[in-house]
């Protein structure tokens, strides 16, 4: 595994975003995403002490693929500039839980001009 990935994307506030992810293996194979879930963070900043937006999330674990969506509702609370965010997947099954960030990026928000959000 060669985690994390960088992604770095432009967003037109208010609108729906939605992109997938499909982990690998260092041998190229699909990584098994059974019993992970998923978070997709938002953040004005990197660090504890950034403003924090939660994006949506979900793993499919019969195609070990995750889908990240920018809501509409969330994505008027950004006004525009620069974003940076996190993708991390969790398996509590084990002892101690496995934590991996699986991509980061900036994200690139653009004010709405049809909806004046």
């Amino acid at each position: 595994m060669a985690f994390p990935g960088t992604y770095n994307f432009s967003y037109y506030r208010g609108d729906t975003a939605e992109f997938v992810i499909r982990p690998k293996t260092s041998n190229g194979s699909a990584y098994d995403l059974t019993n992970y879930s998923a978070t997709f963070t938002i953040a004005n900043r990197r660090g504890s002490t950034g403003t924090q937006y939660v994006g949506t999330a979900t793993v499919n674990a019969t195609t070990d693929i995750i889908t990240c969506t920018i809501t509409p509702a969330v994505g008027r609370t950004l006004a525009a500039g620069t974003y940076v965010y996190d993708v991390q997947i969790t398996d509590t099954t084990p002892t101690p839980d496995v934590i991996l960030t699986v991509l980061t990026g900036s994200i690139t928000v653009t004010d709405d001009i049809t909806g004046a959000v």
